[in-house]
């Protein structure tokens, strides 16, 4: 059993993993009106046939090589895609924000059993349908399959256009690569320094990189002058990250 298996089993022993909403559809609709895009058409009797769930950050909620029974709108909160292995290695497939969905990969592939797992990393709300109710409901509802399937396409472009990368460019690119992405999203460029808070077990699962590669790769990068550390987390200031950039250009042109 995986890490993370180990950790799912325990936290739903404890009775931590979710929280039912008393909140109605319309209610929710209201606070994210985008959804109402996903359900204009959703067919008149699961209206009263649907669940929401309010989870805290940290929870597991939905498990790799579970049997699934039931689909998910992720309407609020930021979760993570991993993939779990035996031997409790952990790797990141991507970061989402809602609007989003739980188990419709494996419904529309038609799959018994989910193929990856999910961890939210804010307080995230869901809505919850059958499996039953949703095989139905795209059935009748194109505008609907359209959206799903377009998001799921996304997923598949945006896995697939750096798909590889880990294979055919050293560590350092892999990790600047990240830090440079980070730093950007943090706005860099306005705030001038930033703190890329993150532990190197973090780290080691969102790059792919063994803690004890990544070690030696931040040695490096400092000894480089593209980045300096901060209690132990990585910062770059605009300088070292303008400097980021040209060596990361100078590793696809060669």
């Amino acid at each position: 059993m995986g890490l993370f298996s180990i950790f799912f089993s325990i936290y739903n022993i404890m009775g931590k993993k979710k929280e039912e909403s008393y909140m109605t559809l319309q209610d929710l609709i209201r606070e994210v009106p985008d959804l109402e895009t996903y359900l204009r058409n959703m067919p008149e009797k699961l209206w009263t046939r649907y669940t929401i769930r309010v989870y805290p950050p940290g929870t597991i909620i939905h498990q790799k090589d579970f049997r699934l029974e039931s689909f998910g709108i992720i309407a609020k909160g930021e979760h993570r895609v991993i993939n779990e292995f035996q031997n409790r290695n952990v790797y990141m497939i991507e970061k989402n924000e809602p609007i989003d969905f739980v188990g419709e990969v494996t419904i529309l592939a038609g799959m018994e059993k989910t193929s990856v797992t999910i961890e939210t990393l804010t307080e995230t709300t869901v809505i919850y349908f059958s499996r039953k109710d949703f095989e139905e409901w795209i059935e009748q509802d194109i505008h609907f399959l359209r959206l799903v399937s377009r998001k799921v396409a996304f997923k598949l472009y945006r896995s697939s256009y750096n798909r590889g990368a880990r294979l055919f460019y050293p560590p350092q690119f892999i990790l600047l690569d990240y830090i440079l992405k980070a730093a950007h999203t943090l706005d860099i460029e306005h705030k001038k320094q930033v703190v890329i808070r993150k532990t190197r077990q973090e780290l080691y699962e969102e790059c792919g990189i063994t803690v004890k590669t990544l070690n030696r790769t931040i040695k490096k990068l400092k000894e480089d002058g593209i980045i300096s550390t901060q209690k132990g987390k990585i910062a770059m200031s605009l300088e070292q990250f303008r400097l980021g950039r040209k060596k990361i250009h100078h590793y696809v042109d060669n």
